[in-house]
């Protein structure tokens, strides 16, 4: 079994800045994806950034150009950078990690106001 748990939300006011690592512990012999996720209000989950082992990255265009995803193989844990915050950003920010099956983290909230 592997253990995700995120870190770094919080409130922000627009246009503000915030860094979310996500840290995975437990049975782990080789995380290959890495990823962020974000559930808005009464919206279903949808990729905000993935990241291979290797450092290629995929973004949803709504985020290009302001958030930037990076890791650390060595302890096992990835990172969002979130810039020029929006209120449309507002969500619970989850992390997700692939081993031979999802592993997925509680949720760290972030919330952007106007």
């Amino acid at each position: 079994q592997v253990q995700l748990v995120e870190s770094g939300g919080g409130l922000v006011q627009a246009g503000g800045s915030l860094r979310l690592s996500c840290a995975a512990s437990g049975s782990i012999y080789w995380i290959t994806d890495m990823g962020w996720y974000r559930q808005a209000p009464g919206k279903q989950r949808d990729m905000v950034a993935t990241i291979t082992r290797s450092g290629s990255t995929n973004y949803a265009d709504s985020v290009k150009d302001r958030f930037t995803i990076s890791r650390d193989n060595a302890k096992n844990t990835v990172y969002l950078q979130m810039n020029s915050l929006k209120p449309e950003d507002t969500g619970v920010y989850s992390c997700k990690a692939l081993q031979g099956r999802s592993y997925w983290g509680q949720g760290t909230q972030v919330t952007v106001s106007s």
